[in-house]
């Protein structure tokens, strides 16, 4: 079928509205949040967004390409904190605050792409460009940015996958603390970099 018929099906059986990435991002993240990543199909997806699922493979072409637009479209909300003169400890605060709120608002996302590494690994992604700039911020030499990097999205992971699994008390106020607790360690371990 050509491009031009399954634009003009996307857009009739829409009542005239284009189909947009974002759109299909946005709506594959809700679904993904109401029933998990498995429960996501782009025939489950078409119907939500009243289009043939044909129509879909013309804006991505696969579930890992929806996936992976997904991944694009959590990072474009995340709260990056800015290059702006604010000191490092506040920069990295930020980030990691984002980060956490982006794990508690989307946990099965979260979840998913903490189970694939090649996705949350890409080192072009705009929140590891903050974290190593955040880092060499911090006085962390050029040759150590990726050791130090993998070390505190561990840190960081690990604590959030604690948490979204369940396996900490059900008392936000405690959970808030032990987060506020781990930022403050991952900072008075950096401020080493700067006293050397």
């Amino acid at each position: 079928m050509a491009d031009a018929t399954i634009r003009r099906m996307a857009v009739s059986a829409r009542r005239g509205t284009p189909l947009t990435l974002e759109e299909i991002s946005s709506t594959a993240l809700r679904l993904i949040d109401e029933g998990g990543v498995e429960g996501l199909s782009m025939r489950k997806l078409a119907a939500e967004l009243n289009v043939n699922p044909m129509s879909l493979y013309h804006h991505v072409a696969s579930k890992d390409a929806l996936i992976r637009l997904i991944c694009a479209t959590i990072q474009q909300r995340v709260r990056i904190p800015p290059d702006d003169g604010t000191p490092w400890q506040d920069q990295l605060r930020a980030l990691a605050v984002a980060y956490y709120r982006h794990a508690r608002s989307h946990p099965a996302m979260w979840t998913h792409l903490h189970a694939h590494p090649e996705i949350i690994e890409d080192r072009t992604l705009v929140i590891w460009a903050t974290l190593y700039r955040i880092l060499r911020q911090a006085g962390v030499p050029e040759p150590e940015l990726r050791r130090t990097s993998d070390v505190l999205h561990a840190f960081v992971t690990g604590l959030i996958t604690t948490e979204v699994q369940g396996h900490v008390p059900d008392d936000p106020d405690e959970t808030a603390r032990t987060f506020d607790t781990a930022v403050h360690l991952m900072i008075n371990g950096l401020a080493s970099y700067s006293a050397r």
